[in-house]
């Protein structure tokens, strides 16, 4: 096994930590006085946590020269839409106990329960997209354009944690704060690109009037 693959080895088991954790809890009477809640508020958590370290790969692969990380996206992405599955099935079984007409009714309501259902949404078309065969079958430009979404979904994901706390929002600042600092890198990079074709675009222009 490659080195990639060993730390893929140790790395998976350690993103399943949040949920061990919060089973042994479970198990031990520890969630506090509202379990739903405490099951709730953390695996939306960790939805926010891995969709940010999915979209911190990018600049970190650049910024550090590590071209080996880019193999690890994918794994947080998944473990993103892993941890948004728990968070809305919580949401559906525990809370709601698959009551289809209160679940609309709430969808339909509360701004927080529409943008956090919008969120969840939009990244399942970037999970079933995710494998080598339909990224070829996408064709490589479509499928950057679709995987897009998840900035969106990062930014709704906020938005719902922040409507959802009310009053505390310290942590949903905080997850905000670090989005924009990716998405501000990214924003960064396409001018720099951009400004580049068009010095590079003006050489050449010069040069062949100067022949």
């Amino acid at each position: 096994m490659t080195r990639i693959g060993w730390l893929k080895v140790v790395v998976f088991p350690l993103c399943l930590v949040p949920l061990a954790l919060l089973t042994w809890n479970a198990a031990q009477g520890n969630l506090g006085a509202n379990p739903i809640e405490t099951i709730t508020h953390s695996t939306g958590d960790w939805t926010i946590r891995f969709l940010l370290i999915t979209l911190a790969i990018t600049p970190l692969r650049k910024l550090a020269r590590q071209p080996w990380l880019i193999r690890f996206r994918r794994m947080f992405g998944l473990f993103a839409f892993f941890y948004a599955c728990l968070h809305f099935m919580t949401y559906i079984w525990l809370d709601q106990g698959f009551d289809l007409h209160s679940m609309a009714k709430d969808v339909y309501k509360r701004p927080f329960i529409t943008i956090g259902f919008t969120a969840f949404m939009l990244l399942v078309p970037l999970a079933v997209t995710s494998t080598r065969k339909m990224i070829q079958r996408l064709s490589g430009k479509n499928w950057q354009w679709l995987h897009r979404l998840i900035y969106v979904s990062a930014a709704a994901g906020i938005i719902h944690f922040s409507w959802a706390m009310k009053k505390d929002i310290h942590r949903p600042i905080e997850y905000g704060l670090v989005l924009g600092a990716l998405l501000g890198y990214r924003v960064v990079v396409w001018a720099t690109s951009v400004l580049a074709a068009n010095r590079k675009r003006a050489g050449v222009a010069a040069s062949a009037a100067a022949d």
